[in-house]
């Protein structure tokens, strides 16, 4: 009920948006193929199911892939950097300079080195995911009570057990908050992958669609995109409700 009374106030506005979308379409008479009345998507996300209905199951399988090794690697890669100052000095410095690569640039270079298999679209997935999990972890880690940590070294306690009793604890919120960044980008991954070379996806049929100026088709494709990385951060949102429930609530930001 709590969602609800709050989200009102979006759903308003959504509906305001589409009607005057609506409205503009009919009164100025724009043609079809320049942009679609909200209706005439509906009606075609409504009759199309069976022609993209299969794309979308290849980006959501591809999406969940991208996600799950890119969070690995995010998690794998802030750990060892946050356990080994020397190697955070070396690397830390260059991880940032890897997002300053656009991905759209770097993907034709890893089909002409991987090819067109599945390889490639995995690795720009989790080019694109790794990098918030990684950061907000680093930040959550350094986000720790010191009083805690000094707590524990007094009591005895080894670099492990405190890592695991006091260092990851503290750290699930933020390392959550990047999931749910993560969570939105891995489809938005799948989608750039999958316009470089697949025979599937919800990128096959927006490309598709656009080349025969089927315009309500790519729509169709963007708010599939959109409410596909809404279902994932909503996931993950449920997921960190269950995970986090009593542990520290501090946002990590990050001070490295």
């Amino acid at each position: 009920m709590k969602i609800l009374y709050r989200g009102w106030r979006p759903v308003l506005v959504l509906i305001l948006l589409f009607s005057l979308w609506q409205l503009s379409t009919w009164f100025l008479e724009i043609p079809k193929w320049l942009l679609p009345a909200p209706s005439q998507i509906w009606a075609e996300a409504i009759t199309g199911w069976s022609t993209y209905s299969h794309h979308l199951i290849s980006t959501i399988r591809l999406s969940f892939m991208g996600l799950l090794i890119g969070s690995s690697v995010g998690l794998l890669v802030a750990v060892s950097l946050h356990r080994l100052p020397k190697l955070r000095e070396a690397f830390y410095p260059l991880i940032i300079l890897s997002q300053n690569i656009p991905i759209i640039v770097l993907a034709p270079l890893l089909v002409i080195w991987f090819g067109f298999g599945l390889l490639p679209k995995i690795i720009i997935i989790t080019l694109v995911c790794f990098f918030p999990i990684t950061i907000a972890a680093m930040g959550g880690f350094r986000q720790t009570s010191a009083e805690l940590m000094h707590y524990m070294k007094m009591a005895g306690a080894s670099n492990k057990q405190i890592f695991w009793k006091v260092e990851w604890p503290y750290a699930l919120p933020s390392i959550f908050s990047g999931l749910k960044i993560a969570a939105t980008y891995s489809v938005m991954g799948a989608v750039i992958s999958e316009w470089l070379g697949a025979k599937e996806g919800i990128g096959v049929y927006m490309t598709l669609a656009s080349s025969s100026f089927r315009t309500e088709r790519v729509f169709v494709a963007i708010f599939l995109i959109m409410i596909l990385s809404l279902t994932f951060f909503a996931i993950i949102s449920s997921l960190e409700k269950k995970m986090v429930k009593g542990k520290p609530k501090e946002e990590g930001t990050s001070g490295y």
